[in-house]
């Protein structure tokens, strides 16, 4: 972790696959934390994860610093470090890959940005991805819930 760079963990829930979803941040710079957290009725486990790292980076108000964002979805951070995400988008999401509208938000919201993607095991010893955890099923359990437009319009709802 530089001195000098803005820390995002994230994680993402489901309850069932689809079922109640949500997703949980902590964004951290220079001593300073910020939670936050959001759910959806009907939604999936990689949307929630893909959801967080989203939300994390609406969030920030500086696109000149740079960011390490710490996610336990190998499905969001190898779609990002290997590549994957731009033969999507060059594919125009060939082959039936899932969560277009997301990937499509994420790569608008990073092309601006210096941005540095971690794994981290999850459901292990880490306190910023247990915490996420935390926020991101207690969202999927709460009331009030949002829906996925993107989730229903994907799947024919």
């Amino acid at each position: 972790m530089l001195e000098q760079e803005i820390v995002i963990y994230t994680d993402g829930a489901s309850r069932g696959n689809p079922g109640p979803g949500g997703y949980g941040d902590i964004l951290m710079y220079k001593g300073h934390g910020k939670e936050l957290s959001g759910g959806f009725k009907r939604t999936t486990n990689n949307r929630m994860e893909l959801m967080a790292v989203i939300e994390g980076l609406k969030a920030l108000k500086t696109n000149h610093i740079p960011i390490a964002i710490y996610s336990d979805s190998q499905y969001v951070v190898n779609s990002i470090s290997k590549g994957w995400l731009r033969n999507w988008i060059r594919t125009d999401f060939k082959g039936g890959k899932k969560n277009k509208d997301l990937w499509l938000q994420y790569n608008e919201l990073a092309k601006n940005l210096n941005i540095r993607m971690h794994w981290v095991r999850g459901h292990a010893d880490n306190p910023f991805n247990n915490r996420c955890d935390a926020l991101a099923t207690a969202a999927a359990d709460g009331k009030n819930l949002k829906i996925d437009i993107g989730f229903e319009q994907e799947n024919g709802q």
